[in-house]
């Protein structure tokens, strides 16, 4: 199932940055800087080159404790494909088949189980989310939440199978509201909000616990997270940064309810943060290795912490953290890398320390319109967008 994207599809890519990074997109002119994938092995201090399908790009979204690696590539005529790989990232299988007339996939989490997850873009219609069975082998219709909702993605997928993202409504009929679904999928249950209008799901751990973003009553955006199973939704505050104008949001959850994501703080700057168990406290990992901004979007059940920064040159960089989000080392320093090509995110770990790292080449000395393209894709877009949705900051 592929296809050379559209500008509906680029439009689709960037509203999905937020959850995969799926390319460095110009929103402006539609053009992309190519992005490459690596798995990081953080005791062997190794890096693996996850190639492409024939193309210039690759953005893997996600990678199970066996090492399977789900993500989008482009091929050679410029089309893009969903792929899985096997252990440790050997070899690629393509994902597809027939699917809501669509032609394309997106990827987004994988299971232990090799189950994938994600979202069929097809040429005319609305998206919906689609769970895979084991080893990505199939591709099911997850549907939406009914009634005025009418597309869906998914975010995230546990051991049991359970999916969580969101569903969305017809134009002017209200907002997306974020979903759990039982075991393999079956089922979608609406989360609600935090008293606002608006919520989505990102991650789900293995006692069902699900986190992702809300607005409150106040029109704020907030990190929330939510009992097992998804009952119930806790709302994780700031780091300082309140009001319309701000807002913090959670990108993943360990086993032990550690929640990882990235806030405004009270001076106003955007900062990866960490709680402790159930969403207890939030921490700011702050600016150990830079002076900008900084976004975590991954934990481990050992709570090694996964994101990127900008370093006080300006360059985006990945990150890894120690137990419980302690200290922050820039991934760069740890590998050797092939020329010209630095590591601008860690997008996922697991529990055996293989990280998902995100790639690209810059140019000597940082330009403006490259910068935005690299932001867009590390999901700062997705500010963006709640900013346009909303009329607010974050």
């Amino acid at each position: 199932m592929k296809i050379t994207p559209s500008s509906k599809i680029q439009s689709l890519m960037l509203a999905a940055a937020l959850t995969i990074g799926l390319c460095f997109v110009s929103p402006a002119s539609a053009q992309y800087v190519p992005l490459y994938s690596y798995i990081l092995d953080i005791n062997s201090k190794t890096l693996t080159d996850l190639g492409t399908l024939g193309g210039d790009s690759n953005s893997a979204s996600d990678i199970n404790d066996a090492g399977q690696v789900v993500g989008d590539s482009r091929t050679a005529a410029g089309d893009w494909q969903a792929f899985i790989t096997g252990a440790n990232g050997v070899g690629k299988t393509l994902l597809g088949g027939p699917l809501l007339a669509g032609n394309y996939l997106y990827t987004a989490a994988i299971n232990d189980a090799g189950q994938v997850v994600g979202a069929s873009i097809p040429t005319a219609g609305d998206r919906h989310a689609f769970i895979t069975g084991p080893n990505g082998v199939g591709v099911i219709d997850l549907g939406t939440l009914g009634g005025v909702y009418i597309a869906s993605s998914a975010s995230g997928i546990n051991n049991a199978g359970q999916v969580v993202g969101d569903s969305s409504p017809a134009p002017g009929s209200g907002a997306s509201h974020a979903f759990i679904t039982g075991p393999n999928g079956v089922g979608m249950t609406d989360l609600g909000t935090l008293g606002g209008d608006y919520s989505v799901a990102t991650d789900i751990n293995d006692a069902g616990q699900v986190v992702g973003y809300s607005t409150t009553a106040a029109g704020n955006r907030h990190a929330f997270i939510t009992g097992p199973n998804g009952v119930g939704m806790t709302d994780l505050g700031t780091l300082g940064g309140d009001g319309v104008e701000y807002g913090s949001a959670a990108k993943g959850v360990n086993d032990a309810g550690q929640v990882v994501g990235y806030s405004w703080t009270a001076a106003g700057a955007l900062h990866a943060f960490v709680t402790g168990p159930n969403g207890i406290g939030m921490t700011d990992l702050g600016m150990t290795l830079g002076e900008g901004t900084s976004q975590a979007f991954d934990i481990n059940d050992a709570g090694q912490v996964v994101g990127r920064f900008t370093t006080a040159a300006g360059y985006e960089h990945a990150f890894i953290t120690g137990s419980n989000g302690v200290g922050m080392t820039d991934l760069n320093s740890l590998v050797d890398l092939p020329a010209g090509i630095v590591l601008v995110a860690a997008v996922d770990i697991n529990n055996v320390g293989q990280i998902i790292a995100l790639a690209t080449t810059i140019p000597p000395i940082p330009e403006p319109q490259s910068y935005a393209l690299m932001l867009a894709g590390l999901g700062l877009i997705g500010f963006v967008a709640w900013r346009q949705k909303s009329g607010s900051r974050v």
